[in-house]
C-alpha cells in the first residue's frame, strides 16, 4: 500500500516521499472550501431578502440555503411558502411558488386589516407568477370585545363573508380566540378591509397590540435577545407616525436632520458587534436603521385606515449623569399606566388611577386632552353668544368628572341669565324691560353727535348730554322702567333684591347731584329737623336759596338713606317677641323711625324714654346732657345690674356712642352709615364730611365693610363675600365726597359686582355711567369693558341693532382709531343672519347713520358662505365690491343665467360692471366675453346694411376668430375655476357663434373664404361631434371646389 505510512504521525524520521503527499491532501482541501465559498455566493444569490425586523418567512432563510445547497433549483419550487407580519397576519401561496431573487420588503406589505401584494402595477407579474397567484390570507383583527357576544358574533362573520366576496375572496374561517379572519384569494392586489368595515364591524380603537414574539407562538426562538431589542425600538419609532397617518421613515429621516445627536445615541445602543450578529441561520435579521443605506433601503408602509394614535403611556426619564433629557414614549405596551376603553355614551376615555403616573408622581388628570387623543391639534375656542368650544376638563377639579380625558365640551357662557325667571327660561318682557326699554329711554335724551371719518366713509359718534335740573326726570323715569320689571311674574328672590337695589341707586344719583332752581331770597329752614325741613320745602317756592342746598341735600339723603334700611329693620323687628320692647325701640332707632319708636315708649308708659327719643339726633346740647348723666353715673360708680341693659344702650345711642351701643351687636354698613350720621356727628355735618368719616372709620376696621347689595342682603347662592368689591351706592358716595377733587375709583364702581352678583351683567351700570358723564359729574375713556358687556349682552339676545347703538357711544380714543368701525363691522358680518332678517333691525342701523355699504358687504358674504349667489352677487354690485362681483358672476352665476335662457338680466348685470372695468381683474376673459358675444351675435344677425363694420366675410370671420380665440384663453385661464355648467355655456356661445359664422357662406364668397370660415369654427371650444360636422362641412366644400376646378 503506497500510503500505508502517509499517516503515520509518529515516526520519528520522514522522508520526502512522505511530505508530498501531505502537501497535496493540503491543497486539495483549499480547492473544496473555495469550490465551497463560491457555491455558498451563489445560493446567496438567488435567495430572497426581507430585511424588516417585525415581518417573517417559512421556510426561514436557513432552511433554504440548505434545502438549495441539498437539492439545486429548490428555490424554484418551494411547496407552500409563507411570509407575514407579526401582530398582522401572513399570506400562504397554494402548492409550488418561485421565489428567487425576490425582494419581499417591497413585493407584500401588511397593514392594519390590511395586505398588498404588488403595489405598483407596473411591476407585477401575470397571474400565477411570482407571488401574484392563487393564496391563502390570514388577517389578524382587532375586534372588540362587545362585538364577540352572543347574537353578534354572526353578525361579524356575515359582514366578514360579505367584505371577502366584494373583494372577488372566498371566505374560509374567522377564530374568535385569536382574531384570525382567513380567506382564499386567485390572485392579488389589495385585500383587506375598508375604513367603513372596521366602523361598522369590528375595529377596537384603544386596543393595544400585544408582544409580537408572544404573538407569533415562538415561532421566531431563533432570534436572539439583541434583535428582539431592535424590534422593540422599531415598534416604538413607528408608533406615533403610523398612527397619525405620517411615513415612518420619512419622520426618521426629518429628525436625524433636525436632531442628529439623538440618533447617534441610538446607534450606539443597536449596533451589534461582528461577533454577535449569526451569518445566514439568522434570517439576516438586523436593527432597524442602522445606517443612512439601510434607511433609504427600508420600505414605506402605507398609512393605516383608521389613524388612531394610542394615548401617553410610558416615561422613559433621563440619567442625572447623562446630557439627554427625559423622552416622552408613545409605546405599544402599557407598563405603569392601564387605559381602559370605556365606551358609554357621552363619555370619553377613563383613566385608571390606581397607580401614580411617573411624569408628575401623583394622581393625575388630563393625561391627554381629546384633541391629541384623536390625533388632530385641538385649541380652545371662542364662538358667537358665548360658545366655549374646549377638550377635557378644568385642571385641578377633584369631582369624578375631572377623569374624563378624552371629551370634546360645547359649553355656554350664562351671558343672558339677567332675562331668563327662576325656571332659567328666556322672557320676552325681561328683554324689554332689561333693554329696549332703557335704551329708548336713552335714545330720547339729548345726544350730541362727532362725524369720525373712517376711510370714504363716515361715522357718527353720539354721546349723551344733560344738565343736573333734568336729572331727577331722567332717574325717576330709569326708577320706573326698574319697578314695571319687578312687576314681571316669575323672578327668583335674588333677581328682586337687585332691582329694588338698582331703584334706590337711581334715587340717590338724584339725591346726590341734582340740582334745584335757587332764589337770591334767603328762607328761613331749622336745622334740628330734618323731616321738618323738607315739609317746609314742599310747601315753600320751588325756588330755595344756595346756603340751604347742601342741608336740602342732607336731608334728602337722610330720608333714601331710612328708606333703604327699611326692609333690613322691618325683618329684625318682626321676628321679636312682646317681651323685648326695648330692644324693639333699638332696632328702630337704627332706621331712625323715631315716629315709630315714640309711640311704642308711650303705649308702654315709658313717658321719659319717649321724650327722649324724641329729641334723638337733634341738638348736639341733649346729646351732651345724655352723655353727662351716664359718666356722672360710671363717676358715682351706679350699679347698672339694676338697669336693663338695653336701656343703657339706648342712652349710649342717644349720647352719639354708636360704638358702646353696638359694641356686641353686628349691624348692615348702610346702618352703620345713618347711626353715624343721625346720632354722633352734628346734624349739620355736611355730606362730604359724613362719607370721608365712614371711610376713615372702614380703613381703621372699625366699621363694617360697604359690600354690595347680594351680600348686605342675602343669603343667595351666587353671593361670595369679597372686599376687593364694593356697594355702588358706596362709590356713589365717595364720587359726591370728592366731586371738586380727582376720582380714580370709576372702573371698580362700574363693575358689574359693584351692583349684581352677575358678572356679565352690565346693562343698568352703563346707563348709569352715561348719566353721570352726561351731568359732567365724571369723565372716563377706559371703560370699554364696560361697553363690550353690554354690547355682548345684546348681541347674546339678538338686539344687533342697540349693540351697534352702544358702540357708537364709546369714547373715541386716539390710540384706536378703528376701533368703532372694527366692531360695527364684525357684528354686521357675524350676526347677519339676525339683523337682516328683522327689517326693523336694518333700518335702526341704517337710520344710524352706519354706511349701506357695510349691510350689503356682510350679507354679500353671508349669501355667499350659504351658497346664494344671485343673491351675494346682487349685494356685492351694490357696495360696490366689483372684483368680488365679477368673480361670483363669472364662476357661478352668468352660466346658469346663459342656460336657461336669461339674457337679459346677463346683460344688465355685466353692463352694470362695465364701467369699472378697470377695477376688475381680467375683464376681458369674464364678463367682458358675454357683453362681446352679445353684441358679436347681434351683429350676425343684422343685415348688411346696418352692421358696416360686418358687412363682408372676412370681417365676421375676423371678429369670430377674436372672440374664439378670447373664449378659448378665458377657460385656460379662469377654467380651473369653472363649474362644468360653465364650460357647457361657453360651448353653447361658441356653437351659436360659429353657426352664424357658416350660415353666411354662400355665393359669392371664394374657397378660400370659405375654408378660413370653416378654420375658425375648428378653434371653437365645441364638442367632438360639432367639430366633425365643421370638417365634413369643409371636406364638402374643397370638394366641390375641385369639381368646379375640374369642370
Amino acid at each position: 500500500m503506497p500510503f500505508s505510512n502517509s499517516h503515520g504521525v509518529d515516526s520519528a524520521v520522514g522522508t520526502s516521499s512522505e511530505v508530498v503527499p501531505l502537501y497535496k491532501k493540503r491543497r486539495m482541501s483549499q480547492n473544496n472550501k473555495f469550490s465551497s465559498c463560491m457555491v455558498s455566493r451563489e445560493i446567496a444569490a438567488i435567495l430572497p431578502t426581507l430585511r424588516s425586523a417585525d415581518y417573517y418567512m417559512k421556510p426561514c432563510l436557513k432552511d433554504l440555503a440548505s434545502m438549495e445547497l441539498a437539492d439545486p433549483g429548490y428555490c424554484s419550487r418551494v411547496l407552500d411558502f409563507t411570509v407575514g407580519r407579526i401582530g398582522y397576519g401572513s399570506v400562504k401561496y397554494i402548492g409550488e411558488t418561485d421565489i428567487r431573487r425576490l425582494d419581499l420588503d417591497h413585493i407584500v406589505r401588511f397593514h392594519r386589516h390590511g395586505v398588498v401584494v404588488y403595489e405598483d402595477d407596473n411591476a407585477k407579474p401575470r397571474v400565477g407568477q411570482g407571488l401574484n397567484k392563487a393564496a391563502e390570507v390570514t388577517l389578524v383583527l382587532q375586534v372588540r370585545e362587545v362585538s364577540l357576544e352572543e347574537g353578534k358574533l354572526n353578525k361579524v362573520v356575515d359582514k366578514l363573508k360579505i367584505s371577502a366576496e366584494r373583494q372577488g375572496a372566498c371566505f374560509i374561517s374567522f377564530d374568535v380566540a385569536t382574531g384570525e379572519w382567513k380567506f382564499m384569494v386567485q390572485h392579488f392586489s389589495r385585500f383587506g378591509l375598508s375604513e367603513d368595515d372596521e366602523e361598522d364591524i369590528v375595529m377596537d380603537d384603544a386596543t393595544v397590540i400585544q408582544n409580537p414574539l408572544a404573538s407569533n407562538g415562538g415561532e421566531n426562538s431563533d432570534i436572539d435577545e439583541v434583535t428582539h431589542m431592535a424590534t422593540t425600538g422599531a415598534e416604538l419609532a413607528h408608533s406615533l407616525p403610523a398612527h397619525l397617518g405620517l411615513d415612518p421613515v420619512r419622520m426618521r429621516e426629518m429628525k436625524l436632520l433636525m436632531f442628529p445627536d439623538e440618533e447617534e445615541e441610538a446607534q450606539d445602543i443597536t449596533e451589534i458587534p461582528a461577533w454577535q450578529k449569526s451569518s445566514l441561520s439568522k434570517e439576516y435579521v438586523r436593527p432597524p436603521f442602522h445606517n443612512s443605506a439601510q434607511r433609504t433601503s427600508h420600505r414605506s408602509s402605507p398609512p393605516p385606515s383608521r389613524k388612531t394614535p394610542l394615548a401617553l403611556l410610558e416615561y422613559n426619564h433621563g440619567s442625572f449623569d447623562s446630557n439627554s433629557p427625559g423622552t416622552i414614549l408613545i409605546a405599544p405596551q402599557n407598563k405603569s399606566l392601564s387605559l381602559k376603553p370605556i365606551k358609554t355614551e357621552g363619555s370619553g376615555f377613563k383613566l385608571d388611577f390606581k397607580q401614580e403616573t411617573p411624569v408628575s408622581g401623583s394622581y393625575s388628570r388630563n393625561i391627554v386632552d381629546a384633541g391629541l387623543f384623536m390625533g388632530r391639534s385641538f385649541r380652545v375656542g371662542w364662538g358667537p353668544n358665548g360658545i366655549l368650544v374646549h377638550t377635557g376638563t378644568p385642571a385641578g377639579r377633584n369631582t369624578s368628572e375631572g377623569l374624563l380625558s378624552s371629551v370634546i365640551n360645547l359649553e355656554r357662557v350664562a351671558i343672558d341669565k339677567v332675562v331668563r325667571d327662576e325656571t332659567n327660561k328666556v322672557r320676552e318682557e325681561l328683554i324689554d324691560f332689561t333693554f329696549d326699554s332703557p335704551l329708548n329711554l336713552h335714545r330720547e335724551l339729548n345726544h350730541v353727535t362727532k362725524e369720525l371719518q373712517v376711510g370714504s366713509f363716515k361715522l357718527r359718534l353720539q354721546k349723551l348730554v344733560s344738565d343736573r335740573l333734568t336729572l331727577s326726570d331722567i332717574c325717576r323715569n330709569y326708577g320706573d322702567i326698574i319697578e314695571r320689571k319687578l312687576e314681571v311674574p316669575g323672578l327668583s328672590s335674588s333677581t328682586r333684591v337687585v332691582l329694588s337695589h338698582q331703584v334706590m341707586v337711581w334715587e340717590l344719583i338724584k339725591v346726590l347731584f341734582s340740582e334745584r332752581e335757587t332764589s337770591s331770597q334767603s328762607k328761613s329752614l331749622g336745622a334740628d329737623n330734618e323731616e321738618d325741613m323738607m315739609q317746609d320745602m314742599k310747601e315753600s317756592s320751588s325756588e330755595v336759596d344756595l346756603e340751604a342746598l347742601p342741608l336740602i341735600r342732607r336731608a334728602e339723603f337722610s330720608l333714601w338713606l331710612q328708606e333703604s334700611v327699611c326692609p333690613q329693620v322691618q325683618e329684625a323687628v318682626s321676628s321679636l317677641n312682646e317681651s323685648s320692647y326695648l330692644e324693639h325701640l333699638f332696632l328702630l332707632l337704627t332706621g331712625r323711625q323715631l315716629d315709630a319708636a315714640v309711640e311704642l315708649a308711650t303705649s308702654r308708659g315709658d313717658v321719659r324714654l319717649a321724650c327722649l327719643l324724641s329729641q334723638a339726633g337733634g341738638s348736639m346740647v341733649n346729646r351732651a346732657d345724655v352723655a353727662r348723666q351716664l359718666d356722672l353715673w360710671r363717676i358715682n360708680r351706679l350699679d347698672f345690674s339694676f338697669i336693663e341693659e338695653d336701656r343703657i344702650r339706648l342712652y349710649e345711642l342717644l349720647a352719639g356712642n354708636i360704638h358702646g351701643s353696638f359694641h356686641d351687636v353686628k349691624v348692615d354698613w348702610k346702618r352703620f352709615l345713618g347711626l353715624l350720621m343721625w346720632y354722633q356727628l352734628p346734624p349739620d355735618t355736611s355730606l362730604p364730611l359724613v362719607f370721608h368719616t365712614y371711610q376713615h372709620l372702614v380703613d381703621d376696621g372699625k366699621a363694617p365693610y360697604p359690600v354690595p347689595v347680594y351680600i348686605d342682603e342675602g343669603p343667595l347662592e351666587e353671593a361670595v363675600s369679597t372686599e376687593e368689591h364694593f356697594d355702588i351706592s358706596y362709590y356713589l358716595m365717595r364720587l359726591h365726597a370728592c366731586e371738586e377733587g380727582e376720582f380714580g375709583l370709576s372702573k371698580a364702581m362700574f363693575s358689574a359686582l359693584s351692583s349684581t352678583h352677575d358678572p356679565l351683567d352690565y346693562h343698568m351700570i352703563w346707563h348709569q355711567r352715561a348719566v353721570l358723564e352726561a351731568i359732567g359729574t365724571i369723565t372716563s375713556n377706559d371703560l370699554h369693558v364696560l361697553d363690550m358687556g353690554l354690547v355682548s349682552q345684546l348681541l347674546c339676545v339678538g338686539k344687533c341693532h342697540w349693540a351697534i347703538y352702544v358702540i357708537l357711544h364709546m369714547p373715541y380714543r386716539e390710540d384706536f382709531p378703528y376701533l368703532h368701525a372694527n366692531l360695527i363691522r364684525e357684528i354686521l358680518f357675524q350676526y347677519c343672519e339676525s339683523w337682516s332678517s328683522e327689517e326693523s333691525q336694518r333700518q335702526f342701523i341704517e337710520d344710524l347713520g352706519i354706511p349701506v355699504e357695510w349691510l350689503h358687504e356682510a350679507m354679500a358674504i353671508y349669501f355667499s358662505y350659504y351658497g346664494n349667489f344671485s343673491k351675494a352677487l346682487e349685494n356685492f354690485l351694490q357696495c360696490a365690491h366689483w372684483q368680488k362681483a365679477h368673480t361670483i358672476f363669472i364662476t357661478s352665476v352668468a352660466h346658469k343665467l346663459f342656460l336657461s335662457a336669461k339674457h337679459s338680466e346677463i346683460w344688465q348685470l355685466a353692463t352694470c360692471m362695465e364701467d369699472h372695468k378697470s377695477e376688475i381683474e381680467n375683464w376681458d376673459l369674464g364678463a367682458g366675453i358675454y357683453i362681446s358675444f352679445y353684441l358679436l351675435r347681434s351683429g350676425l344677425q343684422e343685415d348688411c346694411d346696418t352692421m358696416s363694420e360686418l358687412d363682408s366675410l372676412e370681417s365676421k370671420n375676423a371678429a369670430c376668430r377674436d372672440f374664439l380665440s378670447r373664449l378659448n384663453e378665458s377657460l385656460a385661464v379662469l377654467g380651473g375655476r369653472f363649474q362644468v355648467d360653465a364650460r357647457v355655456a361657453y360651448s353653447k356661445m361658441a356653437e351659436e357663434i360659429c353657426g352664424l359664422l357658416l350660415s353666411d357662406i354662400g355665393e359669392g364668397s371664394t374657397c378660400d373664404g370659405q375654408l378660413s370660415c370653416f378654420d375658425t369654427a375648428f378653434t371653437a371650444p365645441v364638442p367632438e361631434d360639432l367639430r366633425s360636422s365643421y370638417l365634413q362641412g369643409a371636406v364638402s366644400v374643397f370638394t366641390s371646389f375641385l369639381s368646379e376646378v375640374a369642370a
